[in-house]
């Protein structure tokens, strides 16, 4: 399958990946998006995705233009900011971060709470920030949930009595106080670079898909992943082109060098994106996250029933819920 033909690039996909299916997903969902921000013609989904799928991308385009036409102009200026920040601003000196607040304020006093789709715009009017709320379908959600049950025992074994804030069992909440799902964090990867082998150069599939059931867990994320691919292809169509060409090359790279565990992996992994977080029943203390790029955006999803929960944008004064897209450095 060749990229669409209104796109300004083309890339190659077996017809056989999941990644094709979530292409033709991601398709549709720019189309109505477009269609519907400027008052177009019907669009007709792809007969490749099935009902589940195609109700999913609507309710992701009701979203996404909500949020577009709601968006919230701060006096950041995220690029100015973004090279005020050194890989040593971890949010652990108090006293760096308020300077850096006052270099760079958010533009309003206290905290503003945002429960409503919208977008945040820095003072050039770049967007930094999509706020999409209820975007995940009921059945979207029941997937993703089996899909962490299937991932019970990686969970289990990630929580450590001394780790990092990542994986200490502090910041868990446990199954003895009825949380449903297993604590822990995880990481799945297509092309994983293994830290400590300094004499390793090709990414690897990362641990936790190259046990028995990795096919099952990839097919079970299989939807999710499509969407959140969706929403990147409106927010970000060159961040997604780039995801794009990367799995092209990473099937070159796979064949030349003989890596079958990568060719089966490739086969089944549905996302644009190379890798994804699985966080269950933790709480995140304040951090900054410097393997984020200023000019990308990372997605954050939440599910699960629980109420009060939310992210706390510090640098610009911002409460939210549920999902969200986000540019740049992490929160």
């Amino acid at each position: 399958m060749n990229g669409s033909s209104t796109s300004p690039i083309e890339i190659s996909l077996w017809r056989t990946w999941a990644l094709t299916v979530t292409h033709e997903a991601c398709e549709y969902t720019e189309q109505k998006f477009n269609a519907e921000k400027i008052g177009g013609d019907l669009v007709i989904p792809s007969p490749n995705l099935d009902t589940d799928l195609v109700m999913a991308c609507d309710q992701l385009v009701d979203r996404l233009i909500k949020a577009y036409k709601n968006p919230i102009q701060m006096q950041i200026d995220i690029a100015r900011y973004s090279k005020l920040i050194s890989p040593m601003n971890t949010r652990n000196n108090e006293e760096k971060e308020e300077k850096l607040l006052e270099r760079c304020p958010p533009g309003h006093e206290g905290t503003k709470l945002v429960d409503i789709p919208a977008t945040i715009l820095d003072v050039s009017g770049t967007i930094i920030a999509w706020y999409l709320p209820d975007t995940l379908t009921a059945a979207t959600q029941r997937e993703i949930w089996a899909a962490t049950n299937l991932l019970t025992l990686s969970l289990e074994k990630s929580v450590k009595v001394d780790g990092n804030w990542r994986t200490n069992s502090e910041w868990f909440k446990h199954s003895s106080e009825d949380v449903g799902l297993t604590p822990g964090c995880m990481n799945l990867s297509l092309a994983w670079f293994q830290q400590g082998h300094k004499n390793l150069s090709d990414p690897e599939v990362s641990a936790s898909l190259k046990g028995p059931f990795s096919e099952k867990i990839l097919k079970a994320i299989a939807r999710p992943a499509a969407i959140t691919s969706a929403a990147l292809r409106v927010m970000h169509p060159e961040q997604y082109w780039a995801g794009l060409r990367t799995f092209a090359t990473l099937r070159e790279k796979a064949e030349s060098k003989e890596l079958p565990q990568m060719s089966e992996t490739l086969q089944y992994w549905a996302s644009v994106f190379n890798s994804l977080s699985i966080i269950s029943n933790r709480q995140t203390p304040n951090h900054r996250d410097h393997l984020s790029i200023l000019e990308c955006f990372d997605i954050l999803t939440t599910m699960g029933n629980y109420s009060n929960a939310h992210i706390r944008l510090l640098d610009m004064g911002f409460m939210k819920w549920k999902g969200i897209g986000l540019r740049g450095h992490g929160i």
